[in-house]
């Protein structure tokens, strides 16, 4: 057997063979697998781990400008269907402004109506947001055309010796003197009022809303306080809550009662019907005599925070409550 440092007849050197010394009979070091590590010059492992060769890198990626001037911030952020800006003149308004002064939905609903082209310019069907029109322009809103004028809507608390009639001669004054400082819209009075008539009376300009208070079979409620001469007969009462016919005419009454901690002779009326005459009519059909009609509700809006003499404008949600009704 060939031991270290002997050479073999075919020239080569044997490498040292290591002899175990183990006599317990455990592995030789020969049997466990050969190291991948590689090892210093002259045979030793090495303890340190050898260095990765570095990846490959690709090109470098051009850095994203995050941060834009205003006028960088105009170009990219512009809206689908976005009309071209121009200088706007004097007489121009946006769209959605024209549509939302006619009374008819409020700035963000016009803008869906825009888009979804149910608005036309002259006959023309407009889809781009801030668009341009002239108050002498005509507008359709699916299928309505519409007045430039803003829709105003204003409640009064009418006190006595104002009338809404204008041939009751100078006696007694006109109601519109009570609004006269709340716009500059031609406005006129839902319903009408006598003289000794007082309460809740509601102003308008919009035609469409005065049509729909004044017809017959409008189904707004309204509340009456109705003094008469005299105490009311509980049979009275009972043959009133049925409803009876004035002139021809069934006069359907939703409610009649007695007025809590007041005489017999204040009543509280609930019915449809926003002409005062007929309120009138129905005491005195029974030989009552009325004194005093105050109108304490009309179609859900009351007197509160409204002193007697005084007015307010219409909040957007009472105004949609109005429409719905």
């Amino acid at each position: 057997m060939p031991i270290e440092g002997q050479v073999c007849p075919n020239g080569d050197t044997k490498l040292p063979i290591i002899m175990n010394t183990n006599r317990g009979g455990g592995r030789t070091n020969s049997s466990r697998p050969n190291s991948n590590k590689p090892t210093r010059a002259g045979g030793e492992r090495s303890g340190a781990k050898a260095a990765l060769p570095k990846r490959a890198q690709g090109p470098k990626k051009a850095k994203v400008n995050t941060k834009f001037t205003p006028a960088e911030m105009a170009k990219t952020e512009k809206k689908p269907n976005q009309a071209p800006k121009r200088i706007k003149e004097k007489d121009e308004i946006r769209l959605n402004k024209y549509i939302a002064n006619s009374g008819v939905c409020s700035r963000r609903d016009a803008d869906i109506y825009i888009q979804s082209g149910n608005v036309k310019v002259n006959g023309v069907p407009v889809t781009e947001m801030g668009y341009l029109v002239k108050l002498n322009d005509v507008v359709n809103f699916d299928g309505v055309t519409l007045t430039p004028e803003k829709k105003e809507y204003i409640l009064l608390n009418k006190p006595k010796n104002f009338t809404t009639a204008l041939d009751e001669g100078q006696e007694y004054r006109n109601v519109l003197e009570l609004v006269r400082g709340a716009t500059t819209a031609k406005i006129g009075a839902v319903g009408r009022m006598d003289k000794n008539t007082t309460g809740l009376l509601l102003f308008t300009n919009d035609t469409d809303m005065i049509r729909k208070f004044t017809l017959p079979n409008q189904k707004s409620s309204k509340i009456y306080q109705v003094s008469l001469d005299k105490n009311l007969k509980f049979e009275d009462l009972e043959k009133i809550s049925k409803g009876l016919v004035l002139d021809g005419h069934r006069v359907f009454v939703e409610e009649v009662s007695y007025i809590d901690n007041e005489p017999k002779s204040e009543i509280g009326l609930k019915l449809r019907t926003a002409n005062v005459k007929v309120v009138r009519s129905i005491f005195e059909h029974f030989e009552y005599n009325v004194l005093r009609i105050d109108r304490v509700a009309f179609a859900g809006l009351t007197k509160k925070n409204l002193p007697r003499g005084n007015w307010r404008f219409l909040t957007d949600q009472e105004i949609i409550n109005l429409k719905n009704i």
